[in-house]
């Protein structure tokens, strides 16, 4: 069996409940592999499942004509109950309508299990919301825990971060300096160092080409721009207007694409925190990349931690990445204010971190403002590690989050 993934886990218990459970992520992120797990783990506890790949013309175009067909593929018994894996189930040309007529007619006969390859096509091609009929899990690229568990880190992941001895602690050091390089695609991970590259370079070009066809955006040389711009920013303000002047092509276009990119779970854009709800809805969002890997890929630099220009950039990066793993990104903000005070990390508005490369740079003053107007905020300082020792407030190495 392939290495089991955390989102598999969390969805063990959601297979005896009746809803439909949903897997939305980026290409090449593991979607398939944790259908199958899900499917190998259903038959090992007698669970009677099948599963289908709607890349396949054949059975899409069956499927496309009634959700009927779906008894001429298998030879379902609907005395029992049955497992439905579906793979790249966005095909379909009325996906909702599918799922919601299994789940009507069939309601603790046949469960559908399905992932889909965007949230964008979700988004279009769902004519119905299947509002308390579906559980939806996000699939992002490998978290740094599940990286170890793909290195047969076992015995390391097994330990707390905050006790572990001096030799482990290099052993991690050196891991998430290739983390932060080459990122999380399991095949990448799983790869040689000299062939990380190129397998970086397909995901970029063909993977994200599919994602831009199919959301029928035909500028495909802007997106690509688009897309390079973004990547050197991450941490920065998105100004759309800004970009569309820069590009050469509306703002409306630019939002577009923007959309597709959180969709296709490239990119994650997050808001600021205000009390003021109406304000923090006015102002624009910073960007992030939710694989460092593709992100060093696109700006053409996979030089190590240490010897990079961008490190605090990439650094702040890695953060969000980290967070992500155990926060809704809507409960992932960022402060900032007219003057560029600004903290990195606001959490479900009390708790705070700002990343520093170099801890020894963190000033209290410039801060003063932020500590006066949400004292009940906690401020956390994250680096990559902290030899330094920085008064009231604790130091976090940033792989301990």
């Amino acid at each position: 069996m392939s290495i089991i993934r955390d989102v598999t886990n969390k969805c063990l218990k959601y297979l005896q409940k009746d809803e439909i459970i949903i897997f939305l992520g980026a290409r090449q992120a593991g979607k398939t592999t944790i259908l199958k797990q899900i499917k190998d783990i259903l038959e090992k506890k007698g669970g009677i499942s099948y599963f289908l790949d709607l890349e396949d013309p054949d059975y899409l175009e069956l499927l496309n004509k009634s959700p009927k067909s779906l008894f001429e593929i298998f030879n379902i018994n609907t005395a029992r109950r049955n497992y439905v894996l579906i793979d790249e189930i966005q095909y379909l040309k009325n996906p909702s309508n599918f799922l919601k007529y299994f789940y009507d007619e069939y309601k603790g006969k046949i469960k559908i299990i399905a992932s889909g390859s965007s949230a964008f096509y979700i988004d279009r091609k769902f004519k119905d919301s299947l509002a308390g009929r579906k559980k939806i899990f996000n699939v992002w690229t490998l978290s740094f825990r599940e990286f170890l568990r793909f290195k047969n880190e076992e015995e390391l992941l097994r330990k707390n971060f905050k006790e572990i001895s001096l030799q482990e602690k290099e052993k991690i050091v050196l891991y998430y300096n290739e983390y932060l390089i080459y990122g999380g695609y399991p095949r990448v991970v799983l790869s040689p160092l000299e062939e990380k590259k190129d397998i970086l370079r397909e995901i970029t070009y063909s993977y994200i080409k599919k994602d831009i066809y199919e959301s029928d955006i035909r500028q495909e040389e802007t997106f690509y721009k688009l897309l390079k711009i973004l990547s050197h920013q991450i941490g920065n303000l998105v100004n759309s207007s800004e970009l569309s002047n820069t590009l050469g092509c509306s703002k409306t276009a630019i939002d577009h694409y923007l959309y597709v990119l959180q969709k296709s779970f490239i990119i994650s854009l997050i808001t600021p925190f205000f009390t003021n709800i109406r304000k923090e809805l006015t102002k624009m969002p910073k960007v992030y990349f939710n694989d460092l890997g593709l992100r060093n890929f696109l700006i053409d630099d996979i030089k190590t931690f240490k010897t990079r220009i961008d490190k605090g950039q990439l650094l702040e990066n890695a953060v969000f990445r980290q967070l992500i793993e155990n926060y809704e990104k809507d409960e992932i903000k960022f402060w900032r204010t007219i003057q560029n005070n600004e903290i990195n990390f606001i959490i479900k508005e009390n708790l705070a971190f700002e990343v520093k490369s170099d801890v020894k740079n963190f000033k209290e003053s410039a801060y003063k403002s932020f500590l006066k107007f949400y004292p009940q905020i906690n401020l956390n300082i994250v680096s990559f590690e902290t030899d330094f020792k920085m008064g009231r407030f604790p130091i976090i190495e940033v792989w301990k989050l």
